[in-house]
């Protein structure tokens, strides 16, 4: 039988919340699918045909040990979207690099070597400005300052960070996801910051909702896939293109190409999606 390994890690054995639904999915396609953790020494990685990172979401604190599992399980078998993209994806200096051919949150990097010169000219730039750790997920050590002498920038995380202007429209307008499965944008949510904060994960009290798709949202979306796909020369099977309103149009905040919650909870309907994209992949759809 044809076996698909779903990557989560140690806090959630089950997968991400929904994930029994999107398990059902992938089997009603006639394949087997496991939740397995990425850090599992038992796991026969070479035995399955397909290898998918979903829920590790704790790579961002293990980086180089998550980065050589996801290039042990490319030599042994088929994993999405592949070693490269996903090392590529797991720094946020990719934002600037796809700023040259599709709409970006201006950003700007920062490193130790730089911090206050280069904060300054981000606040000069922008007044108020967030900063938030390169490689990250989750909100997790995400600052805003108005000054160089904010105390908050006391509490900064480990480094190097980007610097980005605070997108006043996420307090309003909020923030929209695109799925984009085979080069095609197949569903939308838009999620909205709880008062008095930025960040709209549901952690952090943010609101989501699935909505139908909005042709200028899913263009933008699949047009950032597609400079992601040439970058690496890389057929992505699927990412989630986080964007705001910037500037008087939509734009890029982040391109998911690694572990993108796909929100089962939210749009169960995800879930076929999902497995139909599989199938697809495994010639069983």
């Amino acid at each position: 039988m044809t076996t698909v390994l779903l990557a989560t890690f140690d806090l959630m054995p089950d997968g991400e919340p929904g994930g029994a639904a999107l398990s059902e999915a992938i089997a009603s396609h006639g394949i087997d699918a496991r939740w397995v953790r990425w850090d599992d020494p038992a796991v026969d990685w070479a035995a399955a045909d397909l290898v998918v990172v979903r829920s590790t979401w704790d790579y961002h604190r293990r980086l180089p040990a998550f980065l050589d599992w996801a290039r042990r399980v490319e030599a042994a078998t088929t994993l999405l979207n592949g070693a490269d993209v996903i090392a590529w994806n797991a720094d946020k200096a990719y934002l600037a690099e796809l700023a040259d051919v599709v709409p970006v949150v201006p950003t700007m990097l920062l490193d130790d070597t730089d911090l206050a010169a280069g904060l300054a000219r981000a606040l000069d730039r922008w007044g108020s400005v967030i900063v938030k750790p390169r490689t990250g997920a989750g909100g997790v050590g995400v600052v805003v300052v108005e000054r160089l002498d904010d105390l908050r920038l006391e509490g900064l995380v480990a480094g190097p960070w980007v610097a980005q202007p605070l997108v006043e429209s996420v307090r309003t307008t909020g923030e929209t996801s695109v799925f984009v499965f085979d080069g095609v944008a197949v569903a939308q949510v838009d999620k909205i910051a709880a008062a008095g904060e930025v960040r709209v994960n549901e952690v952090h009290g943010g609101q989501v909702r699935p909505v139908p798709l909005d042709p200028e949202r899913a263009a933008v979306a699949v047009e950032a896939v597609r400079a992601a796909a040439r970058r690496w020369d890389a057929d992505l099977a699927y990412a989630r293109v986080d964007l705001m309103s910037w500037d008087g149009r939509w734009a890029v905040s982040e391109l998911e190409l690694i572990e993108p919650g796909l929100y089962l909870d939210v749009d169960p309907a995800n879930a076929e999606r999902f497995a139909a994209l599989l199938a697809g992949r495994l010639g069983r759809s």
